[in-house]
């Protein structure tokens, strides 16, 4: 169960998971600061209602105690530039939705419990410089095109 706290004019970050309800009441409309909630003892859920808050540009959660999925939702997250979500307990897959995420620059995604292969979407973010998947249970090819063109590999 999980609740939705405000409307346009107060809600900027909601994470919203199992009893956990964390919001900062400042405006959403054209919202574009920076908010910074990594390292804050925080743990829950990722829900896809993150997936609607449009002018987010910046997810940082990272060295929390979340779990679960990442919702395919944030996939929708167009204006977004980093995704820090590293050394949680998050699971699952990497979704390929992430690459719809056009203005993406860091992706961030290490020390977690991720499985799966690395979405070849990915390598179409031209924006993405930073991309970190490491210390998970990932398998598969890595991308070799895009960011991960530069990738030093033994051969």
């Amino acid at each position: 169960m999980y609740f939705i706290f405000g409307g346009a004019t107060t809600l900027m970050f909601m994470l919203l998971g199992g009893d956990v309800a964390i919001f900062l009441p400042h405006v959403v409309n054209n919202a574009r600061e920076h908010r910074d909630l990594g390292n804050s003892n925080l743990s829950g859920y990722l829900v896809a209602d993150l997936g609607k808050l449009e002018h987010l540009q910046y997810l940082e959660l990272y060295k929390n105690n979340l779990q679960g999925r990442i919702p395919i939702e944030l996939g929708n997250l167009k204006s977004l530039i980093s995704l820090d979500l590293y050394n949680n307990n998050i699971s699952g897959s990497i979704p390929p939705s992430l690459g719809k995420l056009k203005s993406l620059v860091f992706l961030r995604l290490n020390d977690n419990h991720l499985t799966g292969r690395i979405p070849r979407e990915l390598a179409d973010i031209s924006s993405l410089k930073v991309v970190d998947v490491s210390n998970n249970n990932l398998c598969g090819t890595i991308p070799i095109k895009g960011p991960f063109e530069h990738i030093p590999l033994n051969k």
